[in-house]
């Protein structure tokens, strides 16, 4: 029987025996997989929630799960990161998770050691693939290159930022908060927080090597509950020392790859929660410093939360913005109040009527490109075509003054074709991108008197001008030695030049220690201006026509005129007398114009009417040159009096003094008067003494501010501007120059929409740049203040748009000037404005209450600008944002600015 079995099996003829032999192995093996599974899964308790049979659905979608932080000691430990359970989404897949886990019918089912173990492996690669993805397609991306500073697209419209809630709010808080939600997720699963048991001490092993060597500081890696004990230290590397983490990011994690978190969190952000804005190249980075030395960007109008850590590490954090400071120092505004001084609306009475208040309330704005004749150049008040079209004539240059339209624009102005980042001081001052200001007619008018010329990429600037072509030093440095009492950078510190051309002139001051402020009309002379504040020299728009300068009586220490075509001896000298009021008692007035020193007859006609305009106004004709050899042109200076005895003495009261009614302060839509103020002769008034020499005058309270007198916080007026003084130095040194990541290096022209006593400028008086302070109509009249501190500035109504071109200023510090502004202008339309004249790159500093400070941010970030720092204290709120290159592409035609 047994050879007769062998013979069959050799043999290979009974297939219906081979056949059965076969099944019997299958079996066999098949039960002993059956038996070692069985064995195997006491191990592993699957967790299940049977509550619902709706949830089985949502089991289908990938699962997310909680890092969950289980102590073997303490049972009742709560998790330290832990989502609230809408922060999962519920109404469709997740896209872009870093890891998958096993699934079976949408049950996270872990199985013997062996397969446990092989879905850890897959589950990492499978993280890396992803992350590799997300990189490639999904993640956020840099839109900026070497030539072209952009915003970011609409693909990062939805990406939120990060936020910290309150600074009172701990870990161990919101996760005693949202512990009872722990127990039950949309992916279906319970956290039963009693079973501490691991899986296998193996596979733990391995998860914790897993943790730590595959870097992971990004993104919401899924862990499995049964290596709780292992998860503890895995979340420290996955949110290492102050990583955000994004509750509301569809992807569920902080979109950027493994290896650009780890060298986020290793090399930018070594103390603490530093936050980094990926989306700038190299030239970007260039024009603005990144890295956040000292500072975080704290957030605290979004729904994003930071690690929640204790309350002395969040305090920590914001003492790293504002170290050594106190916050509600540095954040709330003293309460203003008029004290002892006038508002420029009250002393000029033109305001014009408040334009009814935008609707604050909507987050959502929908931003259009301006279509005007201008272009990239439009000026609202100064290209109202429509408004010019309809003057009764323009034979005193109306049609340069200011006609600003009924409604303000909310359009964005476009950007010049081929815009790049504007080159920095000092090397802007002698070239600038032909493509920033591509206007070539001027370099054919005035090519031959050496005002600019066009070099390959470049407009180039040989610091010529119509009466100094062989350069602006060798002509500053005739004047001094013509008039040895005008000592630049001392007792001649703040001038005006008139009819400026592309300032090259206010340009090479800066070498002598000296302010101008330069000014031009926007005429045939194609964009002089706007080359100037390209340059980084200060300019503004602006015309002697029928209306006062926008600026006080008695400030300047000097006035120019180079050949300026300035009519001054026409109409009883009434442009003249408007220098008369600008001009301090004993202040010069420097005139180079072909009448003094050419013989032709028109020539000669003028310089006579001159001198009996300047003798009638007691003008002091102090020197005349000779033509100098280089430039070829001669000076003459002339000193207003410092005191009446002149003006008693005349035998003709031609012209005649004004009245005592007449505010010489009163500029903002003034009409010209034909008249003199007298100088004051009382010791406490401002006029009657000199300023002290620079830098002196900066930090010396003026002797005619008295101490009798109420400040504008309150205070008695010398204290009030110590105060202020201190204040602002203290921000500017602890939080500006520290905590906002900005490259100072990079900032030329600056301006402070609300100066008061102008302490923010003179904060920065070591800082290789100028301020434009601003007053505005409706605000207590402190710039005569700032004027005698050697600092300059402007009234303006920001109701209205500036006048200055597109694209002027580096920086614009904001404190507490739009919670004011948006009770009766259109609130969008001033931030439209800011756009206007903020340069792509440029930051925005803004200080104001919350509410203002929320909406605002929603404004600007509806308009793709980047949020450097988002931080409140006690309903006080700090922003600063970086304009970036995006423009929209709906277009919204401006009927009045069609020519």
């Amino acid at each position: 029987m047994a050879l007769g079995r062998y013979n069959r099996v050799d043999n290979n003829n009974n297939k219906s025996s081979s056949y059965c032999s076969t099944v019997t192995i299958v079996i066999f093996m098949g039960l002993c997989l059956v038996g070692i599974w069985m064995i195997t899964s006491s191990w592993v308790v699957p967790v299940q929630n049977g509550d619902d049979p709706a949830e089985e659905k949502k089991n289908q979608l990938k699962d997310q799960v909680e890092t969950v932080i289980v102590d073997s000691n303490d049972r009742d430990n709560k998790p330290q990161f832990e989502d609230k359970p809408n922060d999962l989404r519920k109404d469709g897949p997740e896209k872009n998770l870093d890891v998958s886990l096993a699934k079976d019918k949408g049950k996270a089912n872990l199985a013997a050691e062996e397969n446990q173990e092989k879905t850890e492996e897959a589950k990492w690669d499978k993280s890396k693939k992803d992350n590799q993805q997300f990189n490639s397609v999904g993640g956020e991306k840099n839109v900026y290159n070497s030539e072209n500073l952009g915003g970011r697209g609409s693909e990062n419209n939805n990406e939120k930022p990060h936020s910290i809630k309150d600074d009172k709010k701990s870990g161990s808080d919101y996760a005693e908060k949202k512990g009872d939600e722990s127990t039950s997720r949309t992916y279906g699963d319970k956290v039963d927080k009693n079973d501490d048991k691991v899986s296998d001490k193996r596979s733990a092993d391995q998860v914790k090597k897993k943790s730590s060597n595959e870097d992971s500081p990004k993104g919401d890696k899924v862990f499995d509950k049964s290596f709780v004990d292992q998860v503890k230290k895995s979340s420290n590397e996955v949110f290492p020392k102050g990583d955000k983490v994004d509750k509301n990011n569809d992807n569920g994690f902080d979109k950027s790859s493994d290896s650009q978190v780890k060298k986020s969190s290793n090399e930018d952000a070594p103390k603490g929660d530093k936050v980094f804005d990926k989306s700038f190249d190299d030239q970007a980075k260039k024009r603005s410093n990144e890295v956040f030395p000292k500072g975080d960007k704290v957030d605290k109008n979004n729904d994003n939360v930071f690690d929640k850590s204790s309350d002395s590490q969040v305090k920590k954090s914001s003492n790293e913005v504002f170290p050594s400071v106190a916050q509600s120092e540095l954040l709330n505004e003293t309460m203003i109040q008029n004290g002892s001084f006038t508002t420029q609306a009250a002393e000029s009475n033109k305001e014009k009527n408040a334009e009814s208040s935008s609707n604050s309330s909507s987050k959502d704005y929908s931003w259009k490109l301006c279509n005007s004749t201008a272009g990239p150049d439009f000026i609202p008040c100064l290209d109202n075509c429509e408004a010019i079209r309809n003057l009764p004539t323009n034979i005193h240059y109306e049609h340069r003054e200011r006609h600003c339209p009924e409604v303000p624009p909310t359009c964005l102005v476009p950007l010049p074709e081929g815009y790049k980042f504007p080159i920095e001081w000092p090397k802007s001052r002698d070239k600038i991108w032909y493509k920033n200001v591509p206007h070539s007619k001027l370099v054919e008018f005035k090519g031959g008197q050496n005002w600019l010329k066009i070099t390959g990429d470049y407009l180039t600037f040989p610091g010529g001008g119509t009466q100094f072509r062989r350069g602006a030093l060798h002509y500053i440095d005739f004047i001094q030695k013509a008039v040895p009492d005008i000592a630049w950078g001392k007792r001649s510190r703040v001038i005006l030049d008139v009819g400026c051309g592309v300032a090259s002139f206010g340009g090479y001051l800066f070498e002598r220690s000296v302010l101008a402020m330069s000014l031009a009309p926007k005429d045939e002379h194609e964009a002089q201006v706007q080359f100037a504040l390209e340059r980084g020299i200060p300019a503004v728009s602006a015309v002697m026509g029928t209306k006062r300068l926008p600026y006080p009586g008695t400030v300047f220490d000097i006035i120019h005129c180079a050949r300026c075509r300035v009519p001054w001896h026409i109409e009883g000298g009434k442009l003249l007398l408007e220098l008369n009021r600008l001009l301090r008692p004993g202040g010069f007035f420097l005139w180079s114009a072909t009448p003094v020193y050419q013989l032709k007859a028109q020539d000669v006609e003028i310089w006579k009417a001159m001198i009996e305009q300047t003798k009638a106004m007691c003008w002091e004709l102090v020197n005349k040159t000779s033509k100098e050899p280089i430039n070829k042109v001669a000076i003459a200076t002339f000193r207003k009096p410092t005191s009446n005895e002149c003006y008693e003495q005349r035998s003709q009261q031609e012209p005649p003094l004004c009245p005592e009614s007449d505010d010489p302060n009163a500029a903002w839509n003034v009409p010209l008067q034909t008249c003199m103020h007298k100088v004051p002769l009382d010791p406490s008034e401002r006029g009657s003494k000199w300023p002290e020499e620079w830098p002196a005058r900066l930090e010396k309270s003026p002797y005619w501010l008295l101490s009798s007198q109420v400040g504008v916080y309150g205070k008695a007026a010398p204290e009030d501007l110590a105060a202020d003084n201190e204040h602002w130095k203290q921000v500017v040194t602890k939080s500006y120059m520290q905590g906002m990541g900005i490259n100072w290096s990079s900032v030329r022209n600056v301006m402070d929409m609300k100066a008061v006593y102008g302490g923010f400028a003179a904060a920065l008086k070591d800082m290789n740049l100028w301020v434009m302070n601003v007053i505005p109509v409706d605000s207590p009249d402190t710039l005569p203040i700032i004027y005698e501190r050697g600092l300059f500035g402007i009234y303006h109504d920001w109701c209205e748009s500036f006048s200055t071109y597109p694209r002027s200023y580096d920086l614009l510090h904001a404190d507490h000037i739009f919670s004011r502004v948006k009770k009766r202008c259109n609130f969008v339309a001033v931030v439209a404005e800011v756009d206007r004249i903020l340069r792509p790159g440029g930051k925005l500093i803004a200080r104001d209450d919350v509410e203002t400070i929320t909406e605002l941010e929603n404004m600007v970030r509806s308009m793709h600008w980047e949020v450097r720092l988002s931080y409140s204290k006690d309903k006080e709120g700090l922003l600063c944002v970086q304009k970036s290159m995006w423009r929209p592409t709906e277009v919204e035609t401006l009927t009045y600015a069609i020519a």
